[in-house]
C-alpha cells in the first residue's frame, strides 16, 4: 500500500510577545514533534480535546500555517521546502473542508461563482468545460442544478456543507483535510454528510485527514486513528484496534466518555482529575502525567517515544511508560 502523505517531526510554535518593545518571551507549542503517514485512499482520524492542536496540525500540513520545523511529503514531494510560486502548483492536490459552512462561503457569491473560482484561478478549461465541471460536482454531492444562482443564506447547514465539499473537490485533489466538518450540523444531517465523505473517499480514492472531537464519528469513517494531547500524538492504531483495545490512559478516558445507546447499560467511565495544562507551560516529561491515574516518577523525566507494540499485522503505536 503506497503512502500519499508522510509527516515527520512536524512542529508549529507560535511566538508569545510581551513587554514595551514586544520581545518574544515564550513559545506556544501548538504542534510538537508529530509524525504519521496516510496511505492513498485512506482516512486518518485525529481526535483529542479542544485546544490540543488538531486544527493547527491540519492547517500546518496544508501550509495555511507555516510549520516551525519538520517535514511534510505529499506524493513524494517535500512541500515544506517549496517557495510560494512552487506551492501554488501543488495547491490543487490538497484542499480543506472547514468546520463552519456558513463562515467559509462568501455571502456575496452564488454557488456557481464559488465553484468556478478555483477553476479560474488555476486556468483550467474554458467557460463551457468549467460549467460542465460545476454541474458534475453538484451531482456528486447530491444537489440539483437549479441551485447554481442561489446564495449561501438560502441553504440549510447541511446543504452549505455539501457546497463546501463540492468546492474542495473542484480541482480533483489527492488529499483533503476535513476540519470538524460535521460538528456544526444536526445529528441527522451529520450522518448524511459522513456517508457522503465516505462514498467520495471510496469512489475517488482521496486520502482524508478527518479531525473531530467526536470519537463515535471518527470510528465510523476512519481506517486509522491518532489520539492527540497537548500538541503530541500519544497513540496511533487502526480504527478496529483502538476501540477494541486502547492502550494509552488518555485514550481509555476518551473512549469511556462515549455515551451508551442503552440507558440500562452501565459504563465504567474514567473521570480525569484536574484541568488541561497550558501549552505555554507544559509539564515536564509526559504532558498527560498531571492527570494520569497511572503516572510514575519516570513520567516526569522525559516524553516517552511512540513505540509499535504490535509485532504482527497492523501497527499499534503508543507513547507511554506502562508499555
Amino acid at each position: 500500500m503506497s503512502t500519499l502523505l508522510e509527516v515527520k517531526n512536524l512542529k508549529k510554535h507560535f511566538p508569545i510577545k510581551g513587554g514595551f518593545f514586544r520581545h518574544v518571551v515564550g513559545q506556544l507549542k501548538a504542534v510538537d514533534d508529530v509524525s504519521f503517514t496516510i496511505p492513498k485512499g485512506h482516512t486518518f482520524g485525529l481526535v483529542g480535546e479542544s485546544g490540543c492542536g488538531k486544527s493547527t496540525l491540519g492547517r500546518a500540513i496544508l501550509r495555511l500555517h507555516e510549520p516551525t520545523g519538520g517535514e511534510i511529503r505529499l506524493g513524494g514531494t517535500d512541500i515544506t521546502s517549496l517557495n510560494r510560486k512552487e506551492l501554488v502548483a501543488h495547491r490543487k492536490d490538497m484542499q480543506i473542508i472547514f468546520q463552519d459552512p456558513y463562515a467559509s462561503l462568501s455571502p456575496r457569491r452564488t454557488v456557481m461563482q464559488t465553484l468556478l473560482e478555483p477553476l479560474e484561478i488555476h486556468r483550467i478549461g474554458d467557460a463551457a468545460s468549467r460549467k460542465k465541471k460545476v454541474l458534475e460536482l453538484l451531482d456528486i454531492v447530491g444537489m440539483r442544478a437549479n441551485v447554481l444562482h442561489r446564495y449561501p443564506h438560502e441553504f440549510s447547514g447541511g446543504q452549505r456543507q455539501r457546497i463546501g465539499i463540492a468546492r474542495a473537490l473542484t480541482l480533483d485533489p489527492k488529499f483533503i483535510v476535513a476540519d470538524e466538518a460535521v460538528s456544526a450540523l444536526d445529528v441527522s444531517v451529520q450522518s448524511q454528510v459522513l456517508n457522503l465523505i465516505a462514498r467520495l473517499q471510496r469512489e475517488l480514492h482521496i486520502s482524508f485527514l478527518f479531525i473531530s472531537h467526536d470519537l463515535a464519528v471518527v470510528q465510523h469513517i476512519s481506517h486509522q486513528i491518532g489520539v492527540m494531547y497537548l500538541g503530541k500524538l500519544v497513540e496511533i492504531a487502526s480504527s478496529t484496534d483502538l476501540y477494541r483495545k486502547p492502550l494509552h490512559p488518555y485514550t481509555k478516558a476518551l473512549l469511556s466518555a462515549i455515551p451508551m445507546p442503552d440507558p440500562d447499560t452501565k459504563s465504567d467511565r474514567t473521570i480525569l482529575q484536574g484541568d488541561v495544562p497550558s501549552p505555554l507551560h507544559p509539564p515536564s516529561g509526559c504532558p498527560f502525567r498531571t492527570r494520569c491515574p497511572d503516572a510514575m516518577p519516570v513520567c516526569e523525566e522525559a516524553m516517552p517515544e511512540l513505540k509499535n507494540l504490535n509485532e504482527n499485522g497492523a501497527s499499534h503505536e503508543v507513547a507511554c511508560y506502562l508499555y
